[in-house]
């Protein structure tokens, strides 16, 4: 992966906290990001380049009269007000690639000295086992601070740990195998005849990216 910036922009140290989203249903960590960008007045200062994710190009995503800004596959942007640098992704990953993708934007976060990685993404709401509706918004997580994903900060927000992460279980360890480097197939995994039901969560792109920033 390849950070290219552009001319006359440089990376501040004071944006060390990096959000990006994982794809997912009905682009929710995307649309998440498209309005951080928006509503932050974050600053286009360059884009990534990686083989395994497919190429698009567009217009100017971010105002109502664009002037005929690129808006590219993978976008990075700032916002110094707010300590944030924000990755958009616009196009899908190679199929197959999603770990060795996830490697890569893990590479770029440590190179680049970001201190805490978010990554946005939404699940399929049929698939949760508990579901209180009376609780609030359902906002799940998992975090790298402890081995279980439980975070205290997180719970003081009121979020739910995402009941589902089981590290112990082959997907996630499997996952877990990957990113440490260890030689495997990820199409071993990645054929939906072959999953069974606890392994629809850790198959989602941000099981990946979580695995691999973790690591």
């Amino acid at each position: 992966m390849e950070f290219v910036l552009e001319e006359g922009k440089h990376l501040s140290e004071s944006c060390s906290n990096l959000i990006l989203p994982a794809l997912s249903i009905g682009n929710v960590g995307q649309l998440a990001v498209d309005l951080l960008v928006s509503s932050t007045g974050a600053e286009t200062v360059g884009y990534l380049d990686d083989q395994f994710v497919l190429p698009c190009v567009g217009n100017d995503a971010y105002r109502p009269s664009p002037r005929g800004d690129l808006a590219l596959p993978l976008q990075a942007y700032e916002s110094s007000s707010s300590g944030l640098t924000l990755i958009q992704q616009r196009s899908p990953v190679v199929k197959g690639m999603m770990v060795e993708y996830a490697k890569n934007l893990a590479d770029f976060a440590a190179a680049s000295g970001n201190k805490h990685v978010v990554v946005l993404s939404a699940l399929d709401f049929g698939r949760l086992q508990r579901i209180d509706m009376s609780s609030g918004p359902q906002i799940y997580y998992l975090s790298s601070t402890s081995v279980n994903g439980t975070d205290d900060y997180c719970e003081q927000l009121g979020w739910k740990r995402l009941q589902e992460y089981h590290p112990a279980q082959r997907g996630w360890k499997y996952l877990s195998s990957l990113a440490e480097g260890d030689v495997g197939d990820e199409n071993n995994f990645a054929f939906e005849d072959d999953l069974e039901e606890e392994d629809y969560y850790p198959s989602l792109p941000f099981a990946a990216l979580f695995s691999c920033f973790k690591v």
